[in-house]
């Protein structure tokens, strides 16, 4: 049989991986490849926490090739240029993939495909980092839903319990052996940060402890299922009775890719229009100021310093850090987003965005305008023995801590101001 080719993206791993199984079943002479995408890698500093991540991941992968007698084909450069020299170098039957569905993955294998289509190549791409994908939980109508609670419904009442996808046979990957490239090669060089492994022991307090940042009970799960190194099926199977809650988050983050799928343009763009007429403050100091973590607010502080230090942030604090930046300082979601999306190791464009416009109002099934976290009140609900804030801002009680930026009753009365200015129009 003619060789095909395997192209890894967010599926770092060989188990429970629904494209690289089809792949090795089709065919006896299978290629692996990843390419690091120029086109993403020139937006990043060079010491990047997730390409680091990202690559460590591919070292193991090639590791257990070489026990096999074959190997990983990492390359770099334009995915199209790339896929070029491929095609002339190894002249494929075949390229499998797992589906990406963000706009820029999207186009990318559009192109990608293109290229395959005059060349004979057939390109069979398949469902994986996702238990439903674009139009498997639609209402009735066959539109998307905008609301998450119908969809969670419809989702769980159409999941079952699946198998785990076949183990894949070494036999099938291509004979040969690559020279792996160095972190260096590639542009890049160990950072200070690290991505975690995850800790599924910490699900069944998942519901207790999930707002109290304090009590550090993240599973650490964001980055693996982003970049695929377990597959989400595996993780829902371990789930027990008990863990509704956190079943809840991961049929979120289905919610949030089938949101963005639908409507891509709500990448850049309000999703709800009518937003769009709010007139932002956009003041650069005081942006730099919530940045930085010097806003005099000590729980926002401390989860600015908490990302910028860790590439991590609590999940509730996330919620105040991003309702501040929106309704106490006017900021545009958009430079908060764009923030995020620098800092955290568990960046999802489809999570981050979904969960930006939700806290800025703008958003599908959103907080409404003038929901406006207090971030005193948060401390008391949330941090009440200020273990966090003692973490992350030892001197929050020292006359050297930066006074609030803006008083809270004045911010809320603006914001509640200005959005309505906005809606009225």
């Amino acid at each position: 049989m003619s060789k095909s080719i395997f192209w890894f993206r967010r599926d770092l791993r060989f188990n429970d991986n629904t494209g690289l199984l089809k792949a090795l079943q089709n065919n006896n002479d299978v290629l692996p490849v990843f390419i690091f995408d120029t086109n993403i890698l020139k937006e990043l500093p060079v010491d990047d926490a997730r390409v680091y991540f990202i690559y460590q991941r591919l070292k193991l992968l090639n590791d257990e090739l070489l026990l096999h007698g074959s190997s990983l084909l990492v390359l770099k450069g334009d995915p199209l240029e790339v896929w070029e020299k491929l095609i002339q170098q190894f002249d494929p039957s075949h390229v499998y993939v797992n589906k990406d569905y963000e706009p820029y993955a999207r186009e990318r294998d559009l192109k990608v495909k293109k290229l395959l289509d005059a060349n004979n190549i057939g390109f069979l791409q398949c469902k994986d980092q996702v238990i439903f994908e674009e139009n498997e939980i639609v209402k009735d109508d066959g539109f998307p839903y905008h609301i998450f609670t119908p969809y969670k419904r419809k989702w769980l009442a159409k999941y079952k319990v699946t198998a785990e996808v076949g183990l894949i046979q070494f036999a099938s990957f291509s004979k040969r052996s690559s020279l792996f490239p160095s972190l260096k090669e590639i542009g890049f060089k160990t950072p200070i940060q690290k991505v975690l492994e995850f800790d599924l022991s910490r699900v069944d307090l998942y519901e207790a402890e999930r707002n109290f940042p304090a009590k550090n009970g993240s599973t650490h799960l964001g980055p693996h299922l982003r970049f695929g190194t377990v597959s989400i099926r595996q993780i829902i199977r371990q789930l027990k009775p008990g863990n509704e809650v956190f079943l809840n988050e991961l049929i979120w983050r289905e919610f949030f890719m089938q949101i963005l799928y639908h409507y891509p343009k709500s990448s850049k763009e309000c999703f709800k229009a009518k937003y769009e007429r709010i007139v932002w403050r956009n003041n650069e100091r005081e942006f730099r100021a919530w940045c930085d973590g010097k806003t005099g607010y000590p729980i926002v502080d401390a989860g600015m310093r908490e990302l910028n230090t860790t590439g991590i942030m609590h999940n509730r604090v996330r919620m105040i850090t991003a309702s501040f930046l929106c309704k106490h300082l006017l900021i545009d979601w958009r430079w908060g987003e764009a923030y995020f999306a620098k800092k955290l190791l568990d960046y999802d464009m489809a999570q981050n965005i979904g969960n930006w416009q939700w806290s800025a109002g703008t958003g599908c099934d959103s907080a409404p305008y003038f929901r406006i976290f207090n971030p005193t009140e948060q401390v008391k609900k949330f941090d009440k023995q200020l273990q966090y804030i003692e973490k992350w801002v030892p001197e929050f009680q020292d006359l050297t801590y930066t006074a609030p930026i803006v008083d809270h009753k004045m911010a809320r009365e603006r914001c509640l101001k200005r959005y309505k200015e906005g809606l009225d129009f």
